[in-house]
C-alpha cells in the first residue's frame, strides 16, 4: 500500500511538473517596444496620446492571443520614458531602451529631442519614430527615424492653399515660440505662404515658452489685420492662450497651426473664442474610420477616461512596427533586415474602411521611405469638438 501511494505522488507531482512544462512553452514570449516623448509640462498631450494609443493597442492584441511574428507568438510590453521636452533626458531615455534591448521606439515628440537621440540610436540599432520635422533626420545618410505624422512643411501648403481658395485669405501673419522646433515650423510656413503668392506681414515675431500674458506679443500683429495668424509649432497648452489674447484684441480673422491639438484643453482654455482655430487633425474621421478603429476609441476611451483626437494618428506607429516585423521576423533583432523590407513594405489598414494600405512614404520630401502613411486631416474646432476641414496624403 504505502508503494503504491508513493507511486501516486510520484506520478501526480510528475504531472504537475509536466503541465508546468506545458504552459510554460505555451507563454508567448515578451516583446518590448519602446516610447521616448513628453508627457508632462505644456507640451505634455503630444506624447499623452503617444503612449496611451500603444498602451491601448498593446494590451487588446495581448487579450487576443498576441502577435505572431514567423513561428513565435509574442506578448507586447510597451516601455516608456517622460523626457520632458528635455534633448538631455530623451538621449538618456534611449539609452535605457538599448541597454534594455530595444530595438523599436516611438519618439521623441520635438525636433531637439529626435535630433539629439540620433547617435544612440544608430550605434545601438534602433529604429525610433519621432514626430519632428527637421528633413536632416529623414534623409541619407540618416536613415534610423522613421516619420510617424505629416510634416507641417506638407500640411501647411495644403491648409494655406485651402484658405486661399476658399476662405479667400490674401495676407497672413506667423508667430512662434522662441525655440528651434516653432521657429523652424515658422520659416517651412513662411516658405510655403510666399510660393502660394500669399503677402506676409509679419514673420518675426516670438514669445518664450513660459509666457501667459500673450497680449503684448499679439498687440502689434492684431494692428496688421491678417486674414490668417499662424501660430508655429503651438504647445497645445499655449494654443488657447494665444487664440482668446488675439480675440479680445478684437482680431476677426482665421488662426491656423500646423501641429495637432486638443479639443478638451481648447475648451477649458478658450471656450468659444476657440471656434474656427484650424489644426493638423489625427489620420481619421467618422467618414472613413473602419469598425477597428471604432473599438480602438472605445478602448482607448475605457482605459483611460477620456480620448485625445490626436490618437488616430498616433495609434499607427506601433502598428506599422508590428507589421513590418511579420512581413520580415529577422527583423526582431536586426535593424538592418527592417529597413530592407521598407521599401516594399504593404500591408491592410485595420484603421480604415476600404482597401487602403499601410506603408511607407517619403520619397518625394525625403528620396527615401522614411515616413508612415497616414491620412492628412484638418480639422477646424467647433463648440469642444473638431470638425472635419478636408483630408489629404502624401507621397
Amino acid at each position: 500500500m504505502a508503494t503504491k501511494a508513493i507511486a501516486l505522488v510520484a506520478a501526480s507531482i510528475l504531472a504537475v511538473i509536466a503541465g508546468e512544462i506545458s504552459q510554460a512553452e505555451a507563454a508567448n514570449k515578451e516583446l518590448k517596444i519602446g516610447f521616448v516623448g513628453v508627457t508632462s509640462g505644456p507640451a505634455a498631450a503630444w506624447g499623452t496620446s503617444n503612449v496611451r494609443s500603444m498602451q491601448t493597442r498593446a494590451a487588446w492584441l495581448n487579450e487576443t492571443g498576441g502577435v505572431k511574428i514567423g513561428d513565435t507568438t509574442y506578448d507586447i510590453n510597451i516601455v516608456s520614458f517622460d523626457d520632458q521636452k528635455d534633448p538631455k533626458r530623451a538621449i538618456a531615455g534611449m539609452e535605457k531602451m538599448a541597454q534594455e534591448g530595444i530595438h523599436y521606439v516611438v519618439g521623441p515628440n520635438v525636433d531637439d529631442g529626435a535630433a539629439a537621440v540620433r547617435p544612440v540610436a544608430e550605434k545601438a540599432g534602433i529604429i525610433y519614430f519621432p514626430y519632428a520635422f527637421p528633413k536632416e533626420l529623414y534623409v541619407t545618410p540618416a536613415s534610423n527615424a522613421v516619420l510617424g505624422m505629416i510634416a507641417s512643411y506638407q500640411s501647411g501648403p495644403a491648409i494655406y492653399k485651402y484658405l486661399k481658395d476658399k476662405r479667400g485669405v490674401k495676407t497672413v501673419a506667423f508667430v512662434a515660440a522662441n525655440e528651434s522646433d516653432p521657429l523652424s515650423q515658422r520659416d517651412s510656413g513662411v516658405a510655403a505662404a510666399k510660393a502660394l503668392g500669399l503677402q506676409v506681414v509679419a514673420e518675426k515675431d516670438t514669445y518664450q515658452n513660459d509666457t501667459r500674458d500673450f497680449t503684448p506679443v499679439l498687440t502689434p500683429i492684431v494692428k496688421l489685420k491678417p486674414d490668417l495668424l499662424v501660430l508655429s509649432g503651438v504647445a497645445p497648452a499655449n494654443a488657447p492662450l494665444l487664440i482668446r489674447a488675439a480675440r479680445e484684441l478684437g482680431y476677426k480673422g482665421l488662426i491656423s497651426t500646423e501641429t495637432a491639438q486638443d479639443a478638451k484643453v481648447l475648451q477649458e482654455g478658450a471656450g468659444e473664442l476657440a471656434n474656427g482655430f484650424i489644426s493638423v487633425g489625427g489620420a481619421s474621421t467618422p467618414e472613413i474610420r473602419s469598425p477597428a478603429m471604432n473599438e480602438f476609441i472605445d478602448r482607448y476611451t475605457k482605459m483611460f477616461g477620456e480620448y485625445n483626437d490626436e490618437s488616430n494618428t498616433k495609434v499607427y506607429a506601433l502598428e506599422y512596427i508590428l507589421e513590418t516585423l511579420k512581413a520580415n521576423p529577422k527583423a526582431i533583432d536586426n535593424v538592418e533586415e527592417f529597413k530592407r523590407t521598407m521599401d516594399s513594405f504593404s500591408a491592410p489598414n485595420p484603421f480604415m474602411i476600404g482597401d487602403n494600405k499601410l506603408r511607407y512614404v517619403g520619397s518625394t520630401s525625403f528620396g527615401q521611405k522614411r515616413q508612415v502613411a497616414v491620412p492628412m486631416v484638418v480639422n477646424e474646432y467647433s463648440d469642444g469638438k473638431f470638425k472635419t476641414l478636408f483630408v489629404g496624403e502624401v507621397d
